[in-house]
């Protein structure tokens, strides 16, 4: 066969047309199969590009509109493509709905391409092992990309063949249970935990692996398993806290450290899908402005969030409240470093209005001025996909299981040490764990890393609704120089199961009616 499938990856990556025809032929005189993927760095040259770009139209907006608007951690003022995300009124035309869908789909099928071609070319070369170590990493980001789409649209089509599909006559394809879905990214994850080495320079790891199908399997309420998978990654020994939170966030020198064990990768090459740009969506205008990155505080931390903080917690220092300071943090409106400040009486052009008085200081590194990467509205900060801290507390709440309260004491010990970390003394340590209680640390460890909705959302209808009918979804407002609350609540628009998950793309079900159809269960 002389079609270079390579290139068809590369295509992938860069058409969004959610057409059938998003595969392009190659061109005739590309390089073959048979003459390339010879060496393991053509092979980590195609897998390479699944750890950031392919991703970037789900990281956009809809990474922090479903992980944290939705899940109460933030929110957004007056109306933008991130407001039906407040109120659960997100439809199937909502344009984010239809850019994270074509990235999973993009990022499962660049994944599903290489790990086919890598397979075809195992028979041709003296030694595969390097094939072999590629394949796996395509299958743990096929699976990343599934677990996305199974928990934010439940059930989903499973495309094993995306070139074979592009090029039929017949595009249409079902949906398959939310139950299949899941099996089938831990079988992934099970080929890629027995594929990848421990260590792989910056890349997933067999580690990543097994910590991945710990969060799926605690996902999927497999409690025994998520413990397992949870303990071997723990007693590895090759991960740990990072001593400082909000340095974990703040700088790209963090990127790799000795908590995270899978991360997206960013250039700061000013390529706004190439690179991190959240610093712009989420930062202070003020600070941002003067190199070109807008700082929209387009989402600032709820007021649900500010209020579940306890005393002395220094996870808050990774918000920006009235008198944060960067010293480190210069430009032309602040010359002698970056102030935080929201009072009246502050410069005109200077003073901070966000609908709750903060901004969140997760994955914002400044102006450049610090040394840290900045080009325009791009960076090269890494974002977050699973960290130590995750596994940690997933090992507690799997061991909970569905009991109303444990005294484990290997459970307490993992979960204390995320308290630890953020500063509370040993005389603090919970000595009984609920429910509630890890979802409160959950909530308070993760804000704004795309991730608590999850975890409200696998709690089924009726507990996600009791978590969401507490939450303070409003704003502050001055009247006369009083500061009060424009109370807003989900207690009337979060009304059905079915606004658990997101609906399918409008666009995707015209071209798919089958998308339309029940679910049927996967062969």
């Amino acid at each position: 066969m002389k079609t270079k499938l390579y290139i068809l990856a590369i295509a992938i990556l860069t058409n969004l047309s959610c057409k059938r025809d998003f595969l392009e032929r190659p061109d005739e005189n590309a390089p073959t199969l048979e003459t390339y993927y010879t060496t393991a760095e053509q092979v980590d040259g195609a897998t390479g590009l699944l750890y950031g770009a392919a991703w970037f139209p789900f990281m956009d907006l809809a990474f922090l509109s479903i992980g944290d608007i939705m899940g109460g951690t933030g929110i957004t003022s007056g109306p933008g493509a991130y407001a039906p995300y407040m109120n659960f009124t997100v439809s199937e035309t909502d344009a984010n709905v239809l850019r994270a869908w074509q990235a999973f789909y993009k990022s499962a099928g660049v994944a599903t391409i290489l790990i086919n071609t890598f397979e075809d070319k195992k028979s041709s070369v003296p030694d595969p092992a390097y094939l072999d170590k590629g394949i796996a990493e395509s299958k743990f980001m096929r699976a990343l990309a599934y677990f996305y789409l199974a928990r934010i649209y439940k059930d989903v089509p499973i495309i094993t063949d995306p070139v074979l599909l592009a090029t039929s006559t017949d595009f249409t394809v079902p949906k398959y249970l939310q139950s299949d879905v899941l099996n089938f990214v831990i079988a992934d994850l099970q080929a890629a935990e027995a594929g990848l080495p421990e260590s792989n320079g910056g890349r997933v790891t067999s580690f990543a692996a097994k910590a991945m199908m710990a969060k799926v399997y605690l996902y999927m309420k497999d409690y025994e398993n998520a413990k397992l998978k949870a303990d071997e990654v723990i007693t590895s020994g090759r991960y740990d806290l990072f001593p400082d939170y909000y340095r974990m966030f703040s700088t790209a020198a963090s990127n790799g450290n000795i908590e995270s064990i899978f991360e997206f990768k960013w250039i700061e090459n000013g390529d706004w899908a190439a690179a991190n740009h959240t610093q712009t969506n989420i930062g202070p205008g003020p600070l941002l402005d003067p190199v070109g990155a807008g700082g929209y505080s387009s989402v600032v931390p709820s007021i649900n969030l500010l209020n579940s903080f306890e005393s002395g917690d220094l996870r808050r220092n990774a918000i920006m409240e009235h008198g944060f300071y960067r010293a480190d943090w210069t430009n032309k409106n602040y010359p002698n470093g970056y102030t935080y400040d929201t009072l009246e009486t502050a410069p005109v052009g200077m003073r901070i209005y966000t609908a709750t008085r903060t901004n969140s200081a997760k994955y914002v590194i400044g102006t450049g001025s610090n040394g840290e990467k900045v080009n325009g509205a791009s960076n090269n900060m890494s974002t977050y996909i699973l960290r130590y801290a995750d596994v940690l507390l997933i090992y507690a709440e799997a061991v909970l299981a569905d009991a109303g309260s444990t005294s484990d004491a290997i459970a307490l010990q993992r979960f204390n040490m995320v308290r630890r970390r953020a500063g509370f003394p040993a005389s603090a340590d919970k000595t009984s764990l609920t429910k509630d209680l890890i979802l409160h640390e959950r909530m308070v460890e993760f804000y704004f890393e795309g991730d608590y909705w999850f975890d409200v959302q696998r709690q089924g209808f009726a507990k996600a609704k009791e978590i969401l009918d507490r939450q303070e979804r409003g704003e502050y407002v001055v009247n006369d120089g009083v500061r009060s609350i424009a109370h807003m609540d989900v207690k009337d628009t979060f009304i059905s199961p079915n606004q658990l998950y997101l609906p399918i793309p409008a666009a995707e079900v015209t071209l798919n009616p089958l998308l339309a159809q029940p679910a049927v269960p996967y062969q």
